[in-house]
């Protein structure tokens, strides 16, 4: 997964998003911006959480394939009847509660305060 930018926006009201690490300096008003003043620790943290909600989504769309397969190839070829059933409940009930959480997690994210150099 590639880091996600964090987006600095400068006291001129000019807004860029920059990698973290990386410096800025805005083309209106002239003032540097370092993305290193972040802790990495705390920027680190907020990764792991966004990719534990990335590996519980795949996990569970492994885990349903990894029952109806075998349900379908040795059982009975009627169970992929069940495929549109599941598909639905995946799409209508699982992945907007998986983005909640998702978005959630994004919302309660530390807010920075930068300094210009």
């Amino acid at each position: 997964m590639r880091r996600p930018p964090i987006t600095i926006k400068c006291e001129c009201g000019e807004s860029r998003d920059v990698a973290y690490g990386d410096r800025w300096r805005c083309e209106r008003c002239g003032r540097s911006w370092n993305t290193q003043q972040i802790p990495a620790e705390e920027y680190d943290g907020l990764l792991r959480r966004m990719r534990r909600h990335q590996v519980e989504a795949l996990a569970a769309a492994a885990i349903a394939i990894a029952v109806m397969v075998p349900l379908i190839a040795v059982v009975s070829a009627r169970f992929i009847l069940l495929t549109p059933a599941l598909l639905a409940a995946w799409l209508f009930f699982l992945l907007p509660y998986w983005r909640r959480r998702y978005r959630r997690t994004a919302r309660s994210a530390p807010r920075w305060e930068l300094h210009p150099e």
